[in-house]
């Protein structure tokens, strides 16, 4: 008896990634910052609060990776609220 062996080969598509990048500025606060990526970036208040520390100390911090089309969407609501942030 022969044995058939069926392989199922899988594409995959390699999608280049992005950061969406937040910028540190003197007028925005704390609070709104985090609030922010809460609301924008779906992060949990720990995560949007160390970004949000590392933004003040670094100057800036990548606070979200992904596909170009979703981060641009994500950082022109950003910068509606006020915060610098591009995708790099």
């Amino acid at each position: 008896m022969t044995e058939h062996k069926t392989y199922q080969q899988e594409l995959v598509l390699e999608q280049a990634l992005y950061d969406l990048v937040v910028y540190n500025d003197e007028v925005n606060t704390f609070d709104h910052v985090i609030q922010t990526l809460i609301d924008i970036c779906e992060h949990t208040p720990e995560q949007a609060e160390q970004c949000t520390i590392l933004v003040h100390y670094k100057g800036k911090c990548a606070v979200k990776n992904g596909e170009l089309n979703e981060l641009v969407a994500m950082r022109n609501a950003i910068c509606l609220r006020g915060i610098s942030a591009e995708v790099l």
